[in-house]
C-alpha cells in the first residue's frame, strides 16, 4: 500500500473502527472515542488524502477508500472488526461489507448513500456547483486540484446498486438524522436492502454524531452489544 494511514487508537477488546465523513478527519468521532473504548478496542482512522493521512499515488474514489481498509486491517492483523461509518465514511464501509464481508462483523452505516440521487437536491445541486467550480482552476491551483478531488468524491461515487446490498452479511444498523441530508426514503431503501438490517432515526440533522453524541452513542452501543 502506497500510504500508512493516521489513526487513534483507545481500549481493548473486539476492534470497533471508525471512519469519518468527506473533508474531516478522525476527530469528528472525539464524542464516541472515549466512550466506546470502554467496551470495545476502537481504532478511529484518517481516510487516505484527509487529516494527517498522504494523499499517496492511488485513484481517490471511495472504492480505493475501501481497498485501504483492507490494507490497515492486514497491516495490524485485524481478521474481523465492527466498522462504523459517517456519510463518505458509510459509504467505504458499505462497499467494503459487500467486497469483504468476512472481515466485518457488525456494520454501522451513519448517514451513507447509494448514489447522488440520495441526496437532498438543494445539498446536493451546491456540491455539484461547487465541483464544476474548482475543477475549472484545478490545472492551475493546487488547493482547487484538492477541492475538485474532494468535492468528486460525492459526484461520481459512490454509485451502490440496491440489490448489491444483500451481498452484506454482517448485522446492520442504519442511523441517520430527522433531518439529514439524505433523503428518508433514501435511508429506509438502504435498510430494507441489508437483510435483517436495523432502523434509527435520531432528531438532529447530518451530524448526528458530533452534534447529539449521547442519542447516537446509545443507539450503537445497545446494537453492538445486543
Amino acid at each position: 500500500m502506497d500510504i500508512e494511514h493516521f489513526y487513534i487508537d483507545e481500549g481493548q477488546g473486539e476492534p470497533l473502527i471508525l471512519l469519518h465523513g468527506n473533508s474531516e478527519n478522525c476527530d469528528y468521532f472525539a464524542g464516541q472515542i472515549t466512550e466506546f473504548a470502554r467496551h470495545f478496542h476502537v481504532y478511529a482512522l484518517d481516510t487516505r488524502g484527509h487529516g494527517r493521512t498522504p494523499r499517496g499515488t492511488a485513484p481517490f474514489t471511495i472504492r480505493q477508500f475501501a481497498d485501504d481498509l483492507l490494507g490497515f486491517m492486514d497491516a495490524h492483523g485485524i481478521a474481523k472488526a465492527h466498522i462504523l461509518g459517517f456519510s463518505d465514511g458509510g459509504n467505504i464501509a458499505m462497499i467494503f461489507a459487500i467486497k469483504h464481508p468476512e472481515r466485518v462483523d457488525r456494520l454501522i452505516l451513519d448517514g451513507a448513500n447509494l448514489d447522488t440521487k440520495g441526496v437532498k437536491r438543494s445539498v446536493q445541486f451546491q456540491i455539484e456547483l461547487g465541483y464544476r467550480f474548482a475543477k475549472l482552476f484545478a490545472a492551475k491551483s493546487e488547493s482547487a486540484r484538492k477541492n475538485t478531488e474532494m468535492l468528486g468524491l460525492m459526484v461520481n461515487d459512490p454509485n451502490v446498486r440496491p440489490e448489491e446490498l444483500s451481498q452484506i452479511q454482517a448485522r446492520t444498523l442504519v442511523i441517520a438524522g430527522t433531518k439529514d441530508m439524505i433523503k428518508e426514503e433514501h435511508t429506509r431503501l438502504i435498510a430494507s436492502s441489508i437483510p435483517d438490517s436495523q432502523l434509527v432515526f435520531i432528531e438532529g440533522d447530518h451530524f448526528i454524531a458530533n452534534k447529539c453524541a449521547e442519542p447516537f452513542n446509545r443507539a450503537v452501543l445497545e446494537f453492538l452489544q445486543s
